[in-house]
């Protein structure tokens, strides 16, 4: 089906029809499709909620501590891990075309940002912190809470007082 042209493939084993429009995000589909398991996070979430000026150079995926990483070679995937508490905590599913996928909330999303501040960097997370809490996407407390889960609530006060 694909040589005849009725299928496109946008990863190793997931197809398009290609009579259909492509979905939105076609990476990001193709990666909740080999990773079921897996939680779209950080820059790729952020980008998911249109809280960021960065363009992804991968789709940022999160995954259960412990869980072996799983092999695609297109699109370029990025993984973190996090412990089973965080996995569970503020999940939301959305669906893009087909395919159900899993990305982190707002607030969650911008704590995480906080917690792996190494891997996207500080300014990233400050200009998303700032977005949030400016367009009322989320409240101070909420992020709050994520804060104390992700044990960054200390390094995210000072940013979240200088905003209210």
């Amino acid at each position: 089906m694909r040589d005849q042209g009725v299928l496109e493939s946008l990863s190793r084993g997931v197809f398009h029809l290609a009579s259909e429009p492509l979905p939105e995000r076609p990476d990001v589909v193709a990666v909740a499709q080999r990773i079921p398991a897996g939680v779209i996070s950080l820059i790729s979430a952020l980008d998911f909620h249109e809280l960021t000026t960065q363009i992804p150079d991968a789709v940022y995926v999160a995954i259960p501590r412990g869980t072996k990483h799983p092999r695609i070679a297109y699109p370029r995937v990025r993984i973190v891990h996090m412990s089973p508490t965080a996995m569970s905590s503020g999940v939301e599913e959305h669906v893009m075309g087909e395919t159900p996928v899993r990305v982190f909330g707002v607030a969650k999303t911008i704590a995480d940002c906080f917690k792996f501040r190494s891997t996207v960097g500080t300014d990233v997370a400050v200009e998303a912190l700032r977005d949030a809490v400016q367009s009322r996407r989320t409240t101070p407390a909420e992020i709050m809470h994520y804060a104390r889960l992700n044990r960054v609530a200390k390094v995210m006060q000072p940013y979240l007082r200088a905003l209210t």
